[in-house]
């Protein structure tokens, strides 16, 4: 009789270290899902980007009125939907930009990303390397600026999506850690009829 209700103790005392308690590894978990994972590099690329942008889209209209009459009909149009498409697009691109970065929210900062990567570079490095445009002396210094503020948001929102996918895994994890923890409350646990036990690796013991 003693040496069964002494192995039944034992199989509770070994349930109840197996359970995760907040004292554990948990608690630094739950600190680095709930840290503010903003990148601070990205933000003040945006932040001066959109300062720049004005500046750089009256450059790009004043050059092009200097040299519109001197390009054939298709450069023409080529160039004035290109700059339509760089102009509609970096207001939308900046707001994602913002919303993105400043609310931790990965598909807005995402579809910054691709906006970047897909639109404006490509239209941009056709500006500066397509040498039957004309390319006038300032049009390259401004157009050289724009690419360097691209090409450092393209880098830093990768950075930034790659640590807030890593906290969104963290926060799933833990949530379904939390989910376990109820299920396994000891408090909670229905008490045992005598001679049988719960846990699947003590159901062959029984109480004489």
């Amino acid at each position: 009789m003693r040496l069964g209700i002494e192995r039944q103790h034992r199989a509770w005392s070994q349930a109840e270290e197996k359970l995760p308690t907040r004292d554990s590894g948990d608690g630094q978990g739950s600190k680095a899902a709930h840290e503010m994972v903003s990148h601070l590099p990205l933000q003040m690329l945006l932040y001066f980007n959109t300062y720049y942008f004005p500046f750089w889209w009256i450059s790009e209209v004043l050059m092009l009125e200097l040299k519109y009459c001197l390009l054939p009909g298709y450069y023409q149009s080529l160039l004035v939907i290109g700059m339509v498409i760089i102009t509609l697009t970096e207001g939308l691109r900046l707001y994602l930009g913002y919303v993105g970065n400043l609310k931790e929210k990965v598909p807005e900062l995402a579809g910054f990303w691709l906006l970047t990567f897909l639109f404006q570079l490509p239209i941009l490095l056709f500006f500066l390397t397509d040498e039957a445009i004309i390319i006038l002396p300032l049009e390259r210094a401004v157009h050289v600026i724009y690419l360097l503020f691209l090409l450092s948001e393209v880098l830093a929102a990768f950075l930034a999506l790659r640590v807030m996918t890593r906290k969104l895994t963290l926060q799933f994890h833990l949530s379904q850690f939390k989910d376990t923890d109820k299920t396994l409350d000891i408090n909670q646990v229905v008490p045992i009829p005598p001679g049988r036990s719960t846990f699947p690796w003590t159901r062959n013991i029984h109480v004489y």
